[in-house]
C-alpha cells in the first residue's frame, strides 16, 4: 500500500459534514479515507484525489455518474456526493462513498497457510466476484481495474461478501474492455490459489477455467462475465 501524500490526521475535517478517521490507502488518482459524518457518525469512505483541471472535473462527474449508473450492484460501493476541501492551501475534490466492510484480498491472503487459499475455497471467492461483475457488463459497463488491491473481502457463512473499489479507465464500454475485466478476474483466481505452483498441482476443473492465464484462449472461451458464471455452475470435478 502507497504511503499518504496528504498525511491527513485523525480528525481533519473534510467538506462541511466529515472527520477523518483513518488513511486507508493511495493509488494513482488519489487517497482514500475512512472518515465519519460528523452528526450521525456513520462512517464512509472519501476519495481525495491528486489532480485538478476542467479535465479532472470531467474526469470525476463520469465517475460519479457511473457510479451511479451502477447502484443496483451489490458489489459495487454507493455513492453519496462530491465535496471540496482545502489541503496545504489548495482546493481538492473529493468523492464520498459506502465504507466496504472487510480486507483487502492481498492482505487477506497474506494470513492465509502458504498465502494461498484451497482450490475449493478461492472458487467459492471467486464465484462471489464473478456474479457481481456480471452485474456489471449486464449494464453493459465495466471495472477496469480488478486485482487483489482492489477486492473487499469478508467472510458470510460458506462463501464470501465481495466489493470493488475504484475505476480505472472511464471511457467508453467497448466488448475487449469488458473482455479485460474476465482476463483480471482470472488473474484473481491465479492468485489466490497460490500463483503458478498451485496452478501446476490445480484439479483439472481449476485448469480449465484458468487456462494457462492465456489472453487468447481466455477470450475465446469467455465474452463476458455471465459466460464465466455458467462455467462455473457447470464445473465437472473429477
Amino acid at each position: 500500500m502507497s504511503p499518504p501524500r496528504f498525511k491527513l490526521k485523525s480528525g481533519s475535517v473534510l467538506g462541511h459534514n466529515y472527520k477523518v478517521v483513518e488513511f486507508l490507502g493511495a493509488g494513482w488518482e488519489g487517497e482514500v479515507y475512512k472518515v465519519a459524518e460528523r452528526r450521525t457518525r456513520i462512517l464512509r469512505a472519501a476519495k481525495i484525489y491528486y489532480r485538478q483541471g476542467g479535465v479532472h472535473v470531467n474526469h470525476l462527474s463520469r465517475y460519479a455518474r457511473k457510479l451511479y449508473k451502477l447502484r443496483g450492484c451489490a458489489i459495487i460501493t454507493q455513492y453519496h456526493h462530491r465535496d471540496l476541501v482545502d489541503i496545504d492551501g489548495r482546493e481538492r475534490e473529493f468523492v464520498v462513498s459506502d465504507l466496504a466492510e472487510g480486507e483487502m484480498l492481498s492482505d487477506f491472503l497474506n494470513r492465509q497457510k502458504r498465502k494461498r487459499m484451497t482450490y475449493f475455497q478461492a472458487l467459492h471467492l471467486f464465484y462471489a466476484l464473478v456474479q457481481g461483475v456480471e452485474q456489471i457488463h449486464v449494464l453493459g459497463e465495466y471495472h477496469g481495474d480488478i486485482h487483489a488491491e482492489n477486492v473487499m473481502v469478508a467472510r458470510n457463512g460458506l462463501g464470501f461478501n465481495v466489493h470493488l473499489l475504484d475505476f480505472f479507465d472511464l471511457g467508453r464500454p467497448t466488448r475487449e474492455k469488458i473482455q479485460n475485466d474476465v482476463v483480471d478476474m482470472m488473474g484473481v483466481l491465479h492468485e489466490t490459489i497460490g500463483g503458478v505452483d498451485g496452478y501446476r498441482t490445480a484439479p483439472n476443473a481449476v485448469k480449465q477455467l484458468v487456462l494457462g492465464r492465456k489472453q487468447s484462449l481466455i477470450r475465446k472461451r469467455f465474452r463476458n462475465a455471465g459466460q464465466l458464471r455458467v462455467a462455473l455452475e457447470n464445473l465437472t470435478w473429477e
